[in-house]
């Protein structure tokens, strides 16, 4: 059973031999990446506007009472979505590690050898001139597709009238558009980054299904788990953000891959961590829809904001 999860997982003829291409994939455009990015947030601002003035006419036909923000149920659709989310990212994560392993063991790499390129410096620092293309690739752009699916945790943010809401719409968006850049510009710590990422999203996201199914749970909800994972995460890649650093600019001759797509991803994260940071210091922003809603983003802020 192992083999064969081994095969599907790393060693498929579609695993091996996938190359990242604008041509021949789907959702692989920059045209399509920024249309669907503003096609999200019109739809996020519209669906906002809209019940804003649906609670509006309710006010004004009882001016004396007090009514709370118009939200729409949604049943257990947030549940199973997490369920879909939580499967999606184990598989993902399952991929990436035994593509990772194969990888290291095709090419011979030594932990603690003379060679350039030890498996420890190709996770956090690809080298110049790497191709998207191959095992790795092919669960970075798997995770790529599943932020689109992961977005929908921003609609259901706006639709349930949840505080923080636009916060989440950004990190969601930002998600989408930081995975498209590991995979064109072959990004280095993308490995790292889907490892971490995925596997807070399996926890806290199943954890959330747990909760949202009604089945027994601590008192507290899925909010603390949603947090513990957040914060693990960005510890985790603030530690790989000073390794990449480190690998750039004096450990690895020549560089790392994708080092500008890196530098655009450390800024936009650092701008998510404050959003992350400003939310948290809000009372009431932990709900049961998530917390506070990435990858770099470079797995960084943004997943964490997005969990």
């Amino acid at each position: 059973m192992a083999a064969a999860a081994a095969y599907w997982l790393a060693e498929h003829p579609a695993i091996v031999g996938f190359r990242w291409s604008p041509t021949h994939l789907w959702f692989s455009t920059w045209a399509f990446l920024l249309g669907s990015l503003a096609a999200y947030v019109f739809l996020c601002l519209a669906l906002d506007a809209a019940l804003s003035l649906a609670a509006a006419a309710a006010a004004h036909r009882s001016p004396n009472r007090r009514c709370a923000p118009l939200a729409v149920p949604l049943g257990p659709l947030p549940a199973a979505h997490a369920l879909l989310m939580a499967v999606a990212s184990s598989a993902i994560f399952a991929g990436t590690l035994l593509s990772a392993v194969a990888e290291i063991r095709d090419t011979r790499w030594s932990w603690r050898g003379r060679s350039r390129t030890t498996p420890l410096r190709w996770l956090l620092c690809f080298p110049p001139g790497t191709r998207s293309s191959g095992r790795v690739f092919f669960w970075s752009y798997a995770y790529y597709l599943s932020r689109y699916l992961h977005a929908a945790r921003g609609v259901f943010a706006v639709l349930r009238r949840r505080r923080g809401a636009a916060a989440r719409v950004f990190a969601h968006a930002a998600s989408v558009a930081m995975a498209f850049l590991w995979l064109e510009f072959s990004q280095s710590f993308q490995v790292l980054a889907i490892l971490a990422s995925t596997l807070a999203h399996a926890v806290a996201l199943g954890y959330r299904f747990w909760v949202g199914a009604g089945l027994p749970a601590a008192r507290s909800g899925a909010a603390p788990v949603a947090l513990a994972c957040q914060l693990g995460l960005l510890g985790c890649n603030l530690a790989c953000h000073v390794g990449v650093v480190w690998m750039h600019f004096g450990a690895v001759g020549g560089g790392c891959s994708g080092i500008g797509a890196w530098v655009f991803n450390t800024l936009l994260n650092a701008a998510l961590l404050w959003v992350f940071l400003h939310c948290y210091g809000k009372r009431g922003v932990y709900d049961d829809d998530g917390g506070v809603a990435g990858g770099t983003v470079t797995a960084g802020a943004a997943t964490a904001k997005e969990l």
